[in-house]
């Protein structure tokens, strides 16, 4: 994932508020919002000077309780709603300058989306439900149902394709709405709660596949959740909100270690680090000079999966890259300090 290139998605200081005078008491403020003043002028914030970019390829989790502003930004993205004020851009193209047809062009052609329900017609088949985007953009019947073959292999759906979704699991539902979302071959990928309404192993399973899918079409997306794990197991980056405002935005190892406020330290709590953690994020640097063990663990693997290998060697372990060349090294007191120290105040990357 580059993050030198144009921006795939940039949002710059985007606010939604919601309720009458709304852009004249922003203006009043001077962008200084301050909720408990405009809940006496009768309005609520959704999006509080929501300023970042999203980069090719790259996984952003916005996260947050309910009534956070996740749902909201997501929405002011993808422009299902209108912001109050601020800038976002997509590939460079400035999303709340287009008009009725330049947007509903870019939805069709750059934006899938999936939600927390299915919105499945149940009148129609697996197959015809999937193909419903592209004959809304002019394919013909026999392209669009090969198309939506193509996407029924690519979720594991194979057999279901002439059932209707009353026949379908929750987590097959689920499977063909994101089918449908990606017929269009999206650039970015939009997500709210997709996974929130189903079992807890269904929802797994779901997370597996999103994961799956992710590693073969390299999509840039973006994920609204509630679920804290869930954005551990998915994200690039998190975004945690709070009453419309981003609290800390960065990658799920240093919201874990370095939460910036203490209401994103809250959801870090608990979080075992050793399941959120790589070896690059806690490795010391490698002394040519030294003794090393035999074995050796690569800079992405999760703590939690080299703990027992690096704990029985005496020796400190070389940690390396994708090309196996030695980028630092790791001894078996950092994986203890991990597993049982105060990792705020162990050094990392040192």
């Amino acid at each position: 994932m580059s993050t030198t290139a144009q921006p795939v998605i940039k949002c710059d200081s985007v606010y939604k508020i919601f309720g009458d005078n709304a852009v004249k008491l922003l203006k009043q403020s001077g962008g200084k919002v301050e909720t408990a003043s405009l809940l006496e002028a009768g309005c609520v914030i959704g999006v509080n000077n929501a300023s970042f970019e999203v980069h090719k390829g790259e996984i952003l989790v916005v996260m947050g309780l309910s009534g956070s502003g996740k749902s909201t930004l997501l929405r002011c993205i993808s422009r299902l709603i209108d912001t109050t004020a601020g800038d976002i851009f997509i590939d460079g193209e400035d999303l709340l300058a287009m008009n009725a047809k330049e947007l509903i062009n870019i939805r069709r052609n750059k934006m899938g989306m999936v939600f927390q329900s299915f919105a499945l017609l149940p009148h129609k088949t697996v197959l015809e439900n999937i193909a419903l985007p592209l004959q809304a953009k002019g394919m013909s019947t026999t392209d669009s149902m090969d198309r939506a073959m193509d996407m029924v292999n690519l979720v594991e759906l194979t057999g279901c394709e002439n059932d209707f979704p009353r026949q379908l699991s929750g987590g097959q539902q689920q499977r063909v709405g994101i089918a449908r979302s990606l017929a269009v071959e999206p650039d970015i990928w939009f997500l709210d709660e997709p996974f929130s309404a189903l079992d807890p192993l269904i929802r797994r399973e779901m997370q597996d596949e999103f994961l799956r899918l992710q590693s073969v079409l390299n999509k840039t997306i973006l994920f609204v959740t509630h679920d804290f794990d869930e954005a551990l197991r998915l994200a690039d980056r998190i975004a945690i909100m709070k009453d419309g405002v981003i609290e800390q935005i960065d990658t799920p190892a240093n919201i874990v270690l370095n939460p910036a406020t203490e209401y994103v330290a809250k959801f870090t709590r608990g979080v075992p680090r050793e399941r959120v953690l790589s070896c690059q994020d806690i490795m010391g640097k490698y002394d040519a000079s030294a003794e090393m063990s035999d074995i050796t663990v690569s800079k992405d693997a999760i703590i939690g999966t080299v703990a027992e290998s690096v704990l029985t060697e005496p020796k400190p372990v070389a940690v390396t890259d994708g090309d196996d060349k030695i980028v630092g090294s790791l001894n078996s007191s950092a994986i203890i300090h991990i597993l049982f120290g105060d990792t705020n105040s162990m050094p990392v990357n040192n």
